[in-house]
Order: C-alpha cells, then sequence, then structure tokens
C-alpha cells in the first residue's frame, strides 16, 4: 500500500470512527461526513489522474456537486433542530415528537 493511498484511508477510516463513536452533537456529525467525503474526493481525483483516461474526469466533480448538496441540506437541519429544540444534541431529538 502506497503512503498517500493509506493516508485517504486512513483519513476515512477516522471520519468512520468518529461518526460512529462521538454522536452527541450533529455539527460533529457533518463534520465527520465532510471529512469522510473530502477523503473520496482527493482519492477519486488522484485515481483519474494517475488513469490518464477522459473517461472519469468529470467524477470527482459530480462527487463534489453532491457534497455540497449534502452539506446544505444537513446544515439546513441543524438550523431547524437549534430552532425548535434549543440545541443540536442528538439526544434530545426524537422522532416520535415531531
Amino acid at each position: 500500500m502506497t503512503p498517500v493511498r493509506f493516508a485517504f484511508s486512513a483519513a476515512f477510516t477516522l471520519g468512520l470512527t468518529g461518526l460512529a463513536f462521538h454522536r452527541t452533537h450533529l455539527l460533529s456529525a457533518l463534520l465527520c461526513l465532510e471529512g469522510m467525503m473530502l477523503s473520496l474526493f482527493l482519492a477519486l481525483s488522484l485515481w483519474t489522474l494517475q488513469l490518464n483516461s477522459t473517461n472519469f474526469a468529470a467524477s470527482p466533480m459530480l462527487l463534489l456537486a453532491f457534497s455540497a448538496c449534502e452539506a446544505s441540506a444537513g446544515l439546513a437541519l441543524l438550523v431547524a433542530t437549534a430552532r425548535t429544540h434549543g440545541s443540536d444534541r442528538l439526544q434530545n431529538l426524537n422522532l416520535l415528537q415531531c
């Protein structure tokens, strides 16, 4: 395994473990998701550069567009829950009360 591939896989797994184990606030979960998407974007960009193929040239930009949509939806949910519940703690959220 090359050091670059190890760095991207380590960044992705650190984001995944942060998402799995530190779920107290919605903002920390969103930051872990963004870290995972950033590592996927960089890995996909380097993969398309190594292939020297124009067939996969649009895939990193497509992933980045979906990541931006995911981030905007997450921030909108964060603002909505902070307004209705008073905080962004995930323990205060209950789907049965909505």
